[in-house]
């Protein structure tokens, strides 16, 4: 064993099992494939959290920048700089609300909603082969579990202490 850490077999070696049965790092061996599976499969240049900022103007017309940005599970100043990006690309307008001009309001450009459609279409492809491991009936189940986590483990990450850490 000794010998295949330092390198001499040039094979793997499989992950330990306490990592293995830590959710983390589950979570990130899922999000580190996703990202290359985008990438690869979906859009090199657009990223998923540019995509679920598209999605949420196409679905929140006329919305400002920072109610947009809990939608998208991202805080404010990325969000920020998510939309900057887009922006610069021609994707999206930001423009003053006309009742608070440190408010911006997001549209959609010709171009942003074309992008929109055609990444759209790359991404259920992917998500379709993503939860292809899973029985057609439990794909909609397994897909809010995920979200149900996300939420979850986002609730517990605001907390300032965990219990039996008091």
């Amino acid at each position: 064993m000794g010998e295949l850490l330092r390198g001499g077999t040039g094979v793997a070696p499989a992950p330990p099992a306490d990592l293995v049965a830590a959710p983390g790092y589950g979570a990130r061996r899922m999000y580190q494939a996703y990202l290359a599976a985008w990438s690869r499969h979906v859009d090199p240049v657009l990223t998923g959290p540019q995509f679920a900022v598209l999605s949420a103007i196409r679905a929140y017309p006329e919305s400002d920048q920072s109610s947009l940005a809990g939608a998208v599970a991202l805080d404010t100043s990325t969000m920020a700089d998510v939309c900057r990006r887009m922006e610069r690309r021609g994707l999206i307008e930001r423009t003053e609300s006309p009742r608070d001009a440190r408010r911006k309001i997001l549209s959609l450009t010709d171009d942003g909603a074309a992008a929109l459609v055609e990444v759209t279409r790359r991404t259920r492809r992917l998500d379709a082969e993503l939860l292809a491991a899973v029985p057609d009936d439990r794909r909609s189940e397994i897909a809010g579990l995920l979200n149900t986590l996300g939420a979850h483990w986002e609730a517990v990450a605001e907390r300032t202490s965990l219990p039996g850490n008091d």
